[in-house]
């Protein structure tokens, strides 16, 4: 199912299109530059055609001329393939008008004012969830919050990252749970700032009992040796776990082939039971005078705490706390394609661990991995999955930089450029909620722009923070406060228009100041009616190409926008997983310059003529579902909308 069933959708309709021309491949793509959009909205391309219809008519040319390789042949596509494409019908299916062939394949046209209107008229209530319907819950994991130091640039990112995701998620349905509870013993200053909503408070007392159960667990492992403290034990260490052993025995794959030897608190044991070095000084080691040391060891092990099985005791109480259907009812999900990796056969419900962390802590991460898949092997253990954040870097640091130290320097630098662009309106004490909100959305774009894979290099010179900038956060914010600012305007007209009578101006407005003076200002004599119900306005107004381009970009596909950066792809192979992270930040930057571009161009608020209201209208409401578009992706980054900068 896409979306919501009354809804028209890019997957669906690609869908129908192949289904149409009676072959399995995916043979169309959905156009998006403004310059193709105007000759046509969706292709078949001619070497796919080709290779689905072999056997083409070649073209005849004059014998003089040498006919080019690429127009040699012409796909053969049967009329009634041909036929069948116009005449699909469905709800979630764009109405099309023209279907034909061209040099650069098949083409297709959508009917473009019944387009506008099913996008931005009344939708159908969505239907509710059937009762026994499956509950899906992921519980994140965001090892870098329990971390007792500060947080570092390369923390804040995979704590970003996990937030993001977690909006994301719980707006297709998706329960969401939050690990670790955040220690009420630190200040977490810097992610309110951020506005990341994480819990706190301390749960130390309540896991005790889980605690317990898991060192009985590690008593009776066979993978566990007890540890008798002496010279060489790490204080705290309750046993050691030979990890790299169960990950050979259960066949894992994607896991460090040093499990045992690296980072973490491992060391090396020789005959006797005595430590003689450990995985953060094996170069440093003195091996007992013997040539062959490994030859003389029992194992390498990694040393268990406390701390370690409070972690893995939290992580167990999240599963726990996860909603769980009735198991007797058949599987269904409104999103069956958010989750596939955590959807067990025979489940109705499912609960999976995604864990967030930076590729510098991706090591311990994977040795708390496979302890808790040894003392706790069940069904959620074994969907486990890593998403792994790259590193951040920073030109020319003069010091290492923290995230509260990032954070007051981009908003001292996010100060500066608005006094520089608004003059002493930037300095007024209403501007401080305003230059936050601007602060954290640099900070959020900046961060999470970026596929969550790849470096981040940050600049940190005052040039480098800019409102002007087209793809920067407070670009994003200032198109999102120019859409507030307009509807204000008309609105305030509105009203004007209710206590006094209707009549036109006293002269037409037509000159290009006249225009530009109505756009600003739109109180002038002869104000606006109220926007009528959608189900009057006349969409056939829309004829402005970016309008079509707003549409069938941003409006169409948000829906499905949304659902791919909530994907969260099964792996064929190891434990590691990629999302979309940088989607929707990509998504509100090309949609702001799209938005600009026309609003730019374009006059909304023109003279109140009553000839001239139906197209104003047209745009409003299409304008509004934009706003919609806005507001909603904004939500998955924890951004106020701004109503004015």
């Amino acid at each position: 199912m896409d979306m919501d069933e009354g809804r028209p959708g890019v997957a669906a309709t690609l869908r129908a299109l192949n289904g149409a021309l009676g072959r399995p491949a995916a043979l169309w793509v959905k156009e998006s530059g403004a310059r193709n959009l105007r000759h046509r909205d969706f292709l078949a391309p001619r070497a796919a055609l080709s290779a689905a219809f072999p056997g083409g008519q070649g073209w005849r040319s004059p014998v003089h001329v040498q006919p080019r390789p690429l127009l040699a042949l012409r796909p053969q596509v049967p009329p009634e393939a041909v036929s069948a494409v116009l005449s699909l019908r469905g709800p979630a299916v764009l109405p099309l008008r023209v279907c034909r062939q061209t040099p650069a394949g098949l083409v297709v046209q959508v009917r473009r004012p019944e387009a506008f209107q099913r996008l931005l008229g009344p939708l159908p209530d969505p239907a509710s969830p059937a009762a026994g319907a499956r509950t899906d819950c992921v519980v994140l994991h965001c090892p870098a919050l329990r971390s007792p130091a500060a947080l570092r640039l390369r923390h804040l990112r995979s704590v970003l990252v996990a937030d993001h995701l977690a909006q994301l998620l719980r707006a297709q349905g998706v329960s969401v749970r939050l690990v670790p509870a955040l220690s009420e013993e630190r200040s977490w200053d810097v992610l309110r700032k951020l506005r990341i909503y994480w819990p706190s408070g301390s749960c130390v007392s309540s896991l005790t009992d889980a605690v317990s159960a898991l060192k009985v667990a590690l008593g009776r492992c066979p993978c566990a040796a007890a540890c008798e403290q002496g010279p060489g034990t790490a204080e705290g260490v309750i046993c050691k776990v030979h990890l790299k052993s169960f990950v050979e025995q259960q066949g894992l794959l994607g896991y460090d082939p040093n499990l045992d030897v690296l980072l973490g608190e491992p060391h090396i044991y020789n005959s006797s039971g005595v430590a003689v070095g450990s995985g953060l000084n094996l170069g440093q080691t003195q091996w007992c005078g013997v040539e062959n040391p490994m030859s003389h060891c029992v194992s390498l092990h990694l040393s268990v705490t406390e701390g370690t099985l409070q972690s893995l005791a939290e992580l167990q109480e999240a599963v726990l706390q996860c909603p769980v259907s009735d198991p007797i009812a058949p599987p269904a999900s409104r999103f069956p394609s958010v989750l596939p990796f955590c959807q067990a056969k025979g489940q109705s419900s499912s609960c999976s661990i995604v864990h967030v962390v930076n590729c510098e802590e991706e090591f311990q991460l994977q040795q708390l991995d496979v302890l808790w898949r040894i003392l706790d092997p069940g069904a959620h253990t074994a969907l486990q999955k890593h998403l792994i954040c790259g590193p951040v870097k920073v030109t020319n640091p003069s010091s290492p930089i923290g995230a509260d130290q990032y954070f007051q320097l981009r908003k001292h630098q996010m100060y500066e450029a608005s006094v520089i662009k608004y003059g002493e309106l930037a300095q007024d004490e209403a501007w401080t909620e305003v230059i936050d909100t601007l602060t954290v959305a640099a900070i959020r774009f900046e961060l999470l722009s970026t596929a969550h894979r790849s470096q981040i290099t940050l600049d940190l010179e005052n040039n480098s923070i800019s409102t002007k900038g087209t793809k920067s956060g407070a670009f994003v914010m200032y198109n999102c406060a120019r859409l507030a600012t307009l509807f204000n305007a008309f609105q305030q007209a509105v009203k004007q228009g209710e206590h006094q009578p209707h009549h036109p101006p006293r002269r037409p407005l037509l000159e290009p100041q006249g225009l530009l003076w109505a756009q600003q200002s739109p109180c002038f004599p002869g104000t606006y009616p109220p926007l009528p119900p959608v189900s009057e306005l006349n969409f056939s107004c829309l004829r402005e190409e970016g309008e079509w381009l707003l549409l069938f970009n941003y409006l169409l596909p948000f829906p499905e926008v949304l659902q791919q950066a909530a994907q969260l792809p099964p792996s064929s192979k190891g434990i590691r997983i990629t999302a979309n992270t940088e989607t929707v930040c990509k998504f509100l930057i090309q949609l702001s310059m799209d938005f600009s571009s026309y609003y730019n161009r374009v006059h909304i608020l023109g003279e109140p003529f009553p000839h001239l209201f139906d197209q104003m209208f047209a745009r409003l409401q299409m304008l509004g579902a934009v706003r919609d578009v806005f507001h909603s992706a904004l939500a998955t980054l924890h951004l106020p909308p701004l109503s004015q900068i």
